[in-house]
């Protein structure tokens, strides 16, 4: 699936549980060379990484059902392989069984995958792991965003 459309986001935490933030940009290439779109970021007193994460990803697909005249096919970019995979794989079984994993325990941040997965199946994603901190522009974009929101935060 080839598309214009990308989704950045990321998540953290400074400590774990502890004050955390959220980010996302979405871009389009165009003719003119890549457009931000949307770009919002936030954050919590009390949380976890994985939570921001999901929250980051959450919070993009919010705003792309906002947004006019532009592709609803889009490729999402995380650096967390817990999202990418979640999304893509675990969260098939986690639904065949009841919400639990595969050691029978109740799946953490289950309010937020049930979100996602909603959120998701409105549009055809291509979900792409990208290593963090490796100087892709728009993940560092997002990874200094969501530091500013803990920031705020604490």
């Amino acid at each position: 699936m080839e598309t214009s459309l990308r989704i950045y986001s990321d998540g953290g935490c400074s400590g774990n549980p502890g004050p955390g933030g959220w980010a996302y940009v979405i871009v389009q290439q165009t003719f003119q060379g890549v457009q931000i779109l949307a770009q919002n970021l936030g954050g919590e007193k009390e949380t976890t990484n994985n939570r921001m994460e999901l929250t980051a990803v959450i919070m993009a697909l919010r705003a792309l059902k906002t947004l006019k005249d532009v592709p609803r096919t889009a490729a999402v970019y995380t650096d967390s392989q817990y999202v990418q995979k979640g999304i893509t794989d675990w969260i098939r079984t986690w639904k065949r069984n009841s919400w639990r994993t595969s050691d029978k325990s109740p799946v953490k941040n289950k309010d937020l995958w049930v979100e996602l997965d909603s959120l998701a199946g409105e549009f055809p994603l291509k979900w792409e792991w990208v290593k963090g901190h490796a100087g892709n522009e728009f993940n560092e974009m997002c990874d200094s965003m969501t530091q500013d929101a803990i920031a705020q935060v604490r």
